[in-house]
């Protein structure tokens, strides 16, 4: 079937795969989702400039991504950040300069793309370590750029969050799971809408 080249088919991650991935140590968080905050891209600016300050040039590419990089969307007050690295799997060249910058590892998904996810404070940030030519920070820059386009799904997006948050999860990937369906459905239309690719919709059964 043709599809789009960015594609994965739905499904959540389970309680197994979450423990598995995450680096020991590493403790869930209740969920808290905030009014959009204007400061947002300031924070980004200064989380990347730590990120370039500790690795110089390999820091191939540093981009604000998820909600708090949409003017307008409700989001967790956390900054999230896909960084390029050479090659995310090759720890030793990249991770000791961050953990001494001040970042922690507490996911790490070899299976994923060799995905590894860094916490940092002050402000609170997510920094999401991938290789170039992986896809998943492709299909954050597009999820974004819908979002800061199209108003009606930026607020629908928006009140499934906050409705989510309200359940009381003390865990942001349980939390995630529950949002799964309408970033599914938002991606169904990114998809759908990019020329440069043919793309096969996939209704959720």
């Amino acid at each position: 079937m043709t599809t789009h080249p960015l594609w994965r088919p739905f499904e959540t991650v389970s309680a197994e795969d979450i423990a598995a991935a995450r680096v020991t140590g590493a403790v869930p968080a209740p969920v808290e989702v905030v009014p959009p905050d204007p400061t947002w891209p300031d924070l980004f600016a200064d989380v990347r400039r730590r990120l370039e300050v500790a690795l110089g040039d390999r820091a191939l590419r540093v981009e604000h991504v998820g909600s708090t990089s949409v003017p307008g969307l409700w989001a967790k007050p956390v900054i999230d950040v896909d960084l390029t690295v050479a090659d995310s799997g090759d720890e030793a060249a990249w991770l000791p300069d961050l953990e001494a910058a001040g970042f922690e590892l507490r996911v790490r998904e070899p299976e994923w793309e060799e995905h590894r996810c860094l916490k940092g404070h002050r402000p609170e940030a997510n920094v999401h370590v991938f290789s170039p030519g992986a896809r998943e920070p492709q299909r954050h820059r597009m999820f974004r750029d819908w979002l800061r386009t199209h108003d009606a799904d930026r607020a629908a997006y928006g009140e499934v969050k906050r409705e989510v948050a309200s359940r009381g999860f003390s865990d942001a990937m349980l939390y995630n799971n529950e949002k799964a369906w309408v970033v599914y459905d938002l991606y169904e239309k990114v998809f759908a809408a990019d020329e440069s690719h043919r793309h096969d919709p996939q209704p959720r059964a």
